[in-house]
């Protein structure tokens, strides 16, 4: 008998094959944060907004943060925001490996946060790799960026506008370029 949810599995980085007898209730939790998800993205409310996301999170977001909507995420019970992040239009997570914004954090639109991966070998293709996402401190994250599973921008890092992030970032420093690499030192 199993005693882990697929959650508390993806959570822990375990991978999911795709004929796993619990696959289907990653969709069915998904289909249940979209429907939070087109409440949500039709509220002009900031405060009603914060309480969408706290239901789709399952934690509390603090009011000190601002969320411009459409926002996208397939779960959110994996997704934990600190205080004073500002996440502008249309951005993207995929949660399922986690997503961890610390506070101050500024996120651009069209921010695309994505845990989630798939083996290269055509037989595992549509199985799940599942691997966190830490944004630290004071980090922010330019337009149009896309942040890959496994990685950590560092504590006061900047990511340019347009780059594709599959490394480490490290605190105080500007990345830019696809795939990104170390600019300059701040």
């Amino acid at each position: 008998m199993q005693t882990t949810t697929i959650f508390d599995r993806l959570k822990n980085g375990e991978i999911i094959s795709s004929t796993d007898n619990d696959a289907y209730e990653m969709r069915e939790a998904s289909f249940v944060t979209k429907k939070i998800l087109v409440e949500m993205n039709n509220s002009s409310n900031p405060a009603e907004i914060r309480d969408f996301l706290s239901k789709i999170t399952h934690t509390k977001i603090d009011e000190s943060v601002t969320v411009f909507t459409p926002l996208h995420i397939n779960y959110g019970k994996h997704t934990k925001i600190g205080k004073n992040v500002f996440i502008n239009f249309d951005c993207v997570f995929l949660d399922l490996g986690g997503i961890t914004i610390e506070d101050n954090v500024l996120i651009a639109p069209k921010v695309s946060l994505l845990t989630e991966g798939h083996p290269t070998s055509i037989e595992e293709r549509h199985s799940l790799i599942p691997k966190p996402i830490l944004i630290k401190k004071n980090a922010w994250i330019g337009a149009n960026a896309t942040i890959l599973q496994g990685v950590t921008i560092g504590e006061n890092a900047i990511v340019a506008s347009g780059s594709v992030v599959s490394k480490d970032v490290p605190d105080n420093t500007i990345v830019g370029g696809i795939p990104a690499k170390i600019l300059k030192t701040i």
